[in-house]
């Protein structure tokens, strides 16, 4: 064996030895990753020209077809059912109000106390209920469909002021939500004190056109006589009795698109193993705004994501050398109205789940001047230590001088805040990749093109190109660390693949 120090030597004399066989590979990426090219891309794709890109709008569609005329550029092979598009069939539901109404015996919700929030058509004529508490997650879980199911499910929402507000009561209350369709009631209604703000942003909701319709209509009411009843009553099924109509809904087709392209693999044996790179095109499109600035730009969340989807590809497919695994490059609409180009990749994959060994999702990676201070020649991964992914690239970055860094506070709480989520949810190992978490302009229509930092986003641009073909000609797929019980769910997927 020999001596500690010789044995340190030679690691450390092996280390420069690579790092110097690698420095070509580093210069001929930095080469064609170029701060101008970055600039050009975001300055378009974030323009007032494109009015924010929302989910549905002309500005999406404009931003699709410019994505895909660089995807062609770079030489990549298109991975649509029409070219570089994956089309997507949705439905805008917008609520039909004529002739609403909600009575619990007696007691009728007064005019403009009810509000439709999962528009499912409806009669019913008293029907039993069922009333729970929101704060009460015990019997939350232990609720049962056959407790349920055909009677109306009255959930008394807590005051905002009494921690109904907030992430911690929108958590909750997505849970609930998504027990509906497994409880089965009749109708859902969220019983509150007081009427929700409205808010001047709210978009007509989106439903996936191939998937079954919702069943179970949602409704808010804040009439003072029944959230006094339902207060007054204890848990569990009560003597009161329902009646409601809900109108169908108003449905129109809307068609939308992932835009995607492919780099072949070209080793026999993982050549069918994909890597995916992934970057949402969408934003927040034009809203009302008190400044007078009524274009949400988007450039950093996430222009600078998408054009360094863009700057990857176009990196990679210039290299003489192809990767041992395929490259699938996706920019997706609809991920800030819920994930929807995300869920509808892994809903119609376009290469296997299974095959599939990691998702990168590229967001914020442009905006420097973070709320915490600047932030130079860094990322962050979230669920940082969720994979083995992170290893990766600090390696990249000890090529690069970017360090991988792990942000203690949001790498986690972050995970399930972007499209990797969505990827995790099908059992594929993932992360996102971001400079900053919150910066100035998040989500407000400041967020524009001339805040970003350009020759940083080259400089990181060019270290997760270099982890995304390390991970493609690596014999080891990427693993989940089944050591970190947040995995279990995602874990538990992946191997009944």
């Amino acid at each position: 064996m020999l001596p500690a120090k010789l044995l340190l030597a030679s690691f450390a004399a092996a280390c420069t030895l690579a790092a110097q066989a690698q420095a070509p590979l580093v210069q001929r990426i930095a080469a064609r990753v170029r701060p101008n090219d970055l600039k050009a891309d975001v300055s378009f794709l974030a323009s007032d020209a494109l009015e924010g890109r929302a989910t549905p709008s002309r500005g999406l569609d404009l931003a699709a077809e410019y994505i895909a005329a660089q995807f062609r550029r770079a030489g990549l092979e298109p991975a649509g059912d029409e070219g570089y598009f994956q089309n997507a069939s949705y439905q805008s539901v917008k609520p039909n109000p004529e002739g609403l109404a909600l009575t619990l015996d007696a007691a009728k919700a007064g005019e403009g106390t009810v509000a439709i929030q999962e528009a499912v058509a409806s009669d019913l004529n008293r029907a039993a209920a069922f009333k729970i508490k929101l704060s009460d997650t015990a019997a939350l879980d232990a609720l049962t469909a056959e407790q349920v199911r055909g009677k109306v499910l009255l959930v008394e929402m807590p005051d905002a002021g009494a921690g109904g507000g907030g992430m911690a009561g929108f958590q909750a209350q997505r849970r609930i939500l998504a027990l509906a369709a497994k409880l089965e009631p009749a109708m859902l209604v969220m019983v509150r004190s007081a009427a929700q703000p409205a808010n001047p942003n709210a978009r007509v909701p989106l439903r996936d056109a191939t998937a079954p319709a919702p069943k179970v209509p949602i409704l808010n009411v804040w009439d003072k006589a029944i959230h006094d009843a339902v207060a007054a009553a204890k848990p569990g099924p009560i003597e009161a009795t329902v009646s409601a109509h809900v109108a169908a809904p108003f449905v129109t087709p809307v068609k939308l698109r992932n835009v995607a392209g492919v780099l072949r693999g070209a080793d026999p044996q993982l050549k069918d193993t994909y890597v995916i790179v992934t970057g949402h095109y969408d934003h927040l499109g034009v809203r009302p705004n008190a400044q007078g600035d009524s274009i949400y730009n988007g450039a950093n969340d996430d222009a600078s994501g998408t054009a360094s989807v863009i700057a990857v590809a176009g990196a990679l497919t210039e290299l003489q050398e192809k990767p041992k695994r395929t490259i699938v490059f996706v920019t997706v609409f609809g991920e800030e109205v819920g994930g929807l180009g995300a869920r509808w990749y892994t809903g119609h994959p376009i290469f296997p789940i299974a095959q599939t060994v990691a998702d990168i999702n590229l967001e914020q990676l442009g905006r420097t001047d973070d709320i915490e201070g600047p932030k130079v020649s860094q990322f962050n991964l979230t669920g940082f230590d969720y994979t083995d992914i992170a290893a990766t690239f600090a390696k990249a970055g000890s090529l690069t001088g970017v360090q991988v860094i792990k942000h203690e506070k949001n790498s986690d709480s972050f995970f399930g805040r972007s499209d990797n989520a969505t990827f995790a949810d099908a059992g594929i190992p993932s992360t996102t990749l971001s400079v900053s978490y919150v910066f100035p302009d998040y989500h407000q229509p400041g967020d524009e093109w001339q805040k970003l930092d350009y020759d940083n986003l080259a400089k990181v641009d060019v270290t997760v190109a270099l982890g995304v073909l390390d991970m493609a000609n690596s014999a080891q797929a990427p693993q989940w660390n089944k050591e970190n019980p947040k995995t279990a769910r995602y874990v538990q997927v992946r191997e009944k693949q």
